[in-house]
Formats: structure tokens, C-alpha cells, sequence
């Protein structure tokens, strides 16, 4: 079954703009981006490229892929968050063309059109497309090891399983450095699993399938020979390859900083309770594509199913293996999701050449789902107008409401189509309205929406404000985690001294030790609490609340140390710090 050039056309142009406006159209936003951030501006300049560096200090998370890409568009575009995420654009092609390219070989081209579209729009893959992290090449260098094995599996000729295996080889090796030997999970238990299933034991036996793991050794191995040759090699090893993948699964030895399993409990059946929210806006779609497989299990094991081999053979075992992990979060499933874009892929093709009422139910039902989705856009646009005009950005304002009621009406539009076009049993129109729709919500509204985050994340302004205030006076960090270190090193200074947080009085004198011992110094703390948007602040006046007692009161130890508040950073609805000074 084709799909028409104009269709094709139009489906890449809603993805591109969704995409751009997701990457291109924000700032740094908590949690993690600013770290990220100032590990790839780190990365633009620092002299050993093997270790990346968060405020000076090695951070051995993942390997320096990632922030040598985002650092080398920092060094030539400037440091700004567009410039760092431009990578992002390419991982989310290279992912969403190797879906296609996969689902095409075994379904067709429209299974081919509605796998990349979905791989591209559900709500957990487009976070990891926009986001500034690891998580995106991991998911791009998955994807691409899975059209490789494909290539490579069911190849006609040798020179077309030697190309399809090294394409497979040359995707992990990059993904390694990426995120560590997580990138090797969906792709070798896939092709396990599907020699197990198809009896294909041969498979082993062919030197092609081995002949390109020597190019994933020398890129690995330069990579760790480059580490282990640094200032204190082998700990920097033991937390790349450790700690950070075998520490996640399970307690292992270190430091308590180190102890993953610590933070984002798993628990039987979690990824499954969530999976829904991954899903958005798709879900229903997908819960009426497994209920279709479902019926249709016994035919699984001919030619025709074989998409749906592939896409159990992606999910079903890495998903057991990730559950069985001690830490769960949401983005440790995003490589699994090109398994689902498949499933969904066959499911439209199945369900236009044989309608069932549960397909029709599932598309009237998403619908709705995106309808309700859009009204909610339109309602949090709305009251982040009202809380600009209360801040004297009237203009910025009503066009934020402009754009905002624009998109909606079209977005209203292509959802009523789409109704109509199920009930006369026009998949491809009801599907091709359906993602126009979302992606208009995705680049009209949420465009507008990211200008208000932005102010409540906007630790760049903050850091510029901090640093004419503080001049040439030294500075001192208490207890800062890892956003404090991130921005305060990229838009303050990157010599700072750190303390932990005086909670008694013996630490209270340790303070001031540090201070006297180091001249006049100033210091810097992040206290809990949120300063109030002009809105917030009516709406709690209005609840019988003083908008100036809301925030908590000063921590004892500020006047146990000897310390004054100089001043109060603090972003609407965000962050809030104290610049804390020496009494005279």
C-alpha cells in the first residue's frame, strides 16, 4: 500500500516544526538541563576531551559523546540553548528514518509512514528528542542498530548482511559512547530473540555477524584508553563502566553519591502503569493494536506477521530485563519505543484493509482525548497571559493568546475531520488529521507556553544578575546540587569554593572559619520555597494569604555564622537564593 508524496510531504513538515520549536524555541529547563548544559560548554573548550566536567570536576555519568557534539555547536554557534541542542535535530532523524526504513522493509509504506510518525510524537520519544541529554543519540543509535539487523538478518546476499551487520557494529559503538553498554540491551536481545524464535541458529555461525565487532572495540577502546590515561583513570573507569551500569540494577560498592539504587525506586509492573503517559496522545491506538495482535496470534509465525515478530522481539525481553532493575525511570524504556511504533505501524495497515468497530472506537476515542488535550493548552495559555499582563508584558500577552487560539482553531478543525473521515472508515485521513493536530499543539500553543517556563527557569539571567552584584568579591556555594554548580560555573565564574549546608552550630563556626580564613567573602545558598508570580501571589492574597510571608523564614544558622542576606534571587513560580554577606 503507497502513501502519496503530498502525504509524506506534509507528515516530515508537522514533524520538523514540532521538533524545532521544541528544541529551538526554550531554554534551560530543570532537571538536569542546565548540568547538561554546562557539561557540553565545558566540553567547547576544556583541553582533555575523555572526561566530561561539571564545574571543573569529572562527572562520569555517560561518556563524552553527547557533550562533544553539543560542545563542538556551542563552539561555532555560541552558547545558547538552540546551539546545544542542534545535535538533537539529527538524532531525531537518524531515529525516526531508521523506523521508517525498518517498518518499510517488513509492512509496506504506509506502515512505514505511521511507525516514524509515531516514534517521532509519543509523548516519552519527544522528550528525549528535545531534551538535552544522552537519552537522544542513545535512542537514535538504537534505532539505527535495529535497521542494521534487520538489514543484516534478512539479507538476500553477503554483501548485503556484511553492510546491514557493520551498520548494526558502527550504531552500537557510537551509542556506548553515548550512554554506556545500555545501547547494546534492545539490540542483541532482538536478535537473540529472534534467532530463538525462527531457529535461525546459523546465524551465529556467520563470520559477517562478527566481522564488525572489532571497529566497536577500537571505537570503545580508544575512548576508554584515552580515560584510563588521565588523572586517576581507573576510579573514572570504574564509575563509567560500573557504577553506572551494573550500580543501577543492583547496590554495588560506593560512595554514597554513587549509590543509584537510591533514588527512582522500581517495583514490579511499573514501566506497565506508566506506560500509558509514555504512550500520549497514541495510547489508544497502540491498546487497540495489541488487541488486533492479540486475535491475530496464531498467523504471528508467517511472512506477513513478521513486522510483529520484530516488535515483540524489541519490547517483550527487554522490557523483563528492565523491570528486573532496581532504578526505573521513564527514559530507560525510550529504546523500546521504535517496537511499539511497529506495532502501530502494522495495526494501520491491518485496520484500513480490514476495519474493526474497536479501531473505529480507538481513533474517536483519541480525538477526544487530543480535543480535551488542546482545551487544556488553550486554559494554561490563557492564565500564563493573565499572569504576564499582571507583570506588564501585555503585548507579548495577547499574542501569546493570538498564536494560542490560531493553532486550537485549526487543531479543532483537522479533530473534526478526523471524526468524520473514521466513520466513512478513512484511516489514512482520520490518522493523517490526528497527527497534523497534535503537531499544531506541539508548535502553536506549546511554543507560548515555553515562554512563561522560561521565565520561571531562566538560571542564565539569574547567573548574569549574580555576577554584577558580586564583582570581583570571592564566592562560596553551601551545599549546592548539581543545577547550583552548573549555572553558577557558566554564567558566574568557574572558580568557586563549596561548603556544606550549616545546620547547627558547630557548623555555623566552621562557616565562619571559612570566611575569615579567606578574606571577605560571599556565599551563596538555595533555600527552599518558590518566589510567587504576580497571579499566584493575587490568587493567595485572595486565600488569606500575605504574598510576603509566604516565603519561609531565614534558617537560624545565617545569624548564627555571622551572615546577613545581601540579596534575594528569586524567579516567578522557580528557584530561590540567598547571597549571604559578612556582618561589618
Amino acid at each position: 500500500m503507497s502513501t502519496p508524496r503530498a502525504t509524506l510531504a506534509l507528515v516530515s513538515v508537522a514533524l520538523l516544526a514540532s521538533w524545532c520549536v521544541g528544541m529551538f524555541g526554550r531554554g534551560y529547563w530543570t532537571p538536569d538541563e542546565p548540568r547538561e548544559s554546562d557539561l557540553s560548554w565545558r566540553m567547547s573548550w576544556q583541553a582533555d576531551r575523555a572526561v566530561p566536567l561539571l564545574a571543573g570536576e569529572a562527572f562520569c555519568e555517560k561518556p563524552p559523546l553527547t557533550y562533544w557534539l553539543a560542545g563542538a555547536s556551542i563552539k561555532a554557534f555560541g552558547d545558547a540553548g538552540w546551539a546545544a541542542r542542534l545535535p538533537n535535530l539529527f538524532y531525531a532523524i537518524v531515529t525516526t528514518l531508521s523506523v521508517a526504513w525498518l517498518a518499510r522493509r517488513l509492512a509496506g509504506t504506509f506502515a512505514a509512514t505511521v511507525a516514524a510518525a509515531a516514534s517521532a510524537t509519543f509523548l516519552l520519544s519527544y522528550q528525549v528528542a528535545i531534551w538535552l541529554a544522552s537519552d537522544a543519540p542513545l535512542l537514535a543509535a538504537v534505532a539505527l542498530a535495529l535497521a542494521g539487523t534487520h538489514a543484516g538478518f534478512h539479507a538476500r546476499d553477503r554483501r548485503e548482511r556484511l553492510l546491514g551487520y557493520g551498520l548494526m557494529h558502527l550504531a552500537l559503538a557510537l551509542g556506548f559512547l553515548a550512554k554506556s553498554a545500555t545501547v547494546w540491551i534492545v539490540p542483541v536481545l532482538t536478535l537473540a530473540t529472534l534467532m530463538i524464535w525462527e531457529r535461525r541458529w546459523r546465524e551465529l555461525a556467520r563470520w559477517e555477524l562478527w566481522v564488525g565487532l572489532p571497529l566497536q572495540a577500537l571505537l570503545i577502546g580508544a575512548w576508554v584508553l584515552s580515560v584510563y590515561a588521565g588523572a586517576e583513570g581507573v576510579a573514572h573507569l570504574r564509575v563509567f563502566l560500573w557504577n553506572n551500569l551494573v550500580g543501577r540494577f543492583a547496590p554495588v560498592d560506593a560512595p554514597a553519591n554513587l549509590q543509584y539504587t537510591t533514588g527512582h525506586q522500581n517495583f514490579p509492573g511499573k514501566y506497565l502503569l506508566e506506560m500509558p503517559v509514555y504512550l500520549f496522545p497514541w495510547t489508544l491506538l497502540v491498546i487497540a493494536a495489541a488487541v488486533r495482535a492479540w486475535r491475530a496470534r496464531a498467523a504471528i509465525t508467517h511472512d506477513k506477521m513478521l513486522i510483529l515478530r520484530w516488535a515483540l522481539a524489541i519490547l517483550v525481553p527487554a522490557l523483563i530485563v528492565l523491570s528486573m532493575a532496581a532504578t526505573a525511570r521513564n527514559i530507560y524504556i525510550a529504546p523500546l519505543l521504535p517496537g511499539l511504533a511497529l506495532l502501530l505501524g502494522w495495526w494501520a495497515r491491518e485496520a484500513s484493509l480490514a476495519p474493526g468497530r474497536g479501531d473505529t472506537a480507538a481513533i474517536r476515542a483519541t480525538v477526544v482525548l487530543l480535543l480535551l488535550a488542546t482545551l487544556l493548552a488553550v486554559a494554561i495559555i490563557f492564565v500564563g497571559a493573565l499572569d504576564a499582563g499582571n507583570a506588564h508584558d501585555a503585548p507579548g500577552a495577547l499574542a501569546a493568546a493570538s498564536i494560542t487560539l490560531l493553532g486550537a482553531g485549526v487543531s479543532l478543525v483537522l479533530l473534526i475531520r478526523a471524526w468524520r473521515a473514521s466513520a466513512g472508515l478513512q484511516f489514512h485521513t482520520a490518522l493523517l488529521a490526528l497527527l497534523v493536530a497534535y503537531c499544531l499543539l506541539l508548535t502553536g500553543p506549546a511554543s507560548q507556553a515555553y515562554r512563561y517556563v522560561d521565565r520561571w527557569q531562566d538560571l542564565a539571567a539569574t547567573g548574569r544578575e549574580l555576577k554584577s552584584d558580586l564583582g570581583a568579591a570571592p564566592l562560596l556555594l553551601i551545599e549546592p546540587d548539581e543545577t547550583t554548580r552548573a549555572w553558577v560555573d557558566q554564567y558566574v565564574r568557574t572558580e568557586v569554593a563549596r561548603a556544606p549546608a550549616p545546620l547547627g552550630d558547630s557548623e555555623a563556626q566552621q562557616l565562619v572559619a571559612w570566611l575569615k580564613g579567606r578574606g571577605q567573602r560571599r556565599a551563596l545558598v538555595q533555600l527552599n520555597g518558590r518566589a510567587m508570580s504576580p497571579l499566584l501571589a493575587k490568587l493567595a492574597a485572595k486565600l488569606g494569604n500575605s504574598p510576603e510571608a509566604l516565603p519561609p523564614a531565614p534558617p537560624p544558622w545565617i545569624g548564627a555564622a555571622h551572615l546577613r542576606i545581601a540579596k534575594v534571587y528569586a524567579l516567578p513560580n522557580g528557584r530561590r537564593y540567598f547571597l549571604l554577606a559578612s556582618m561589618p
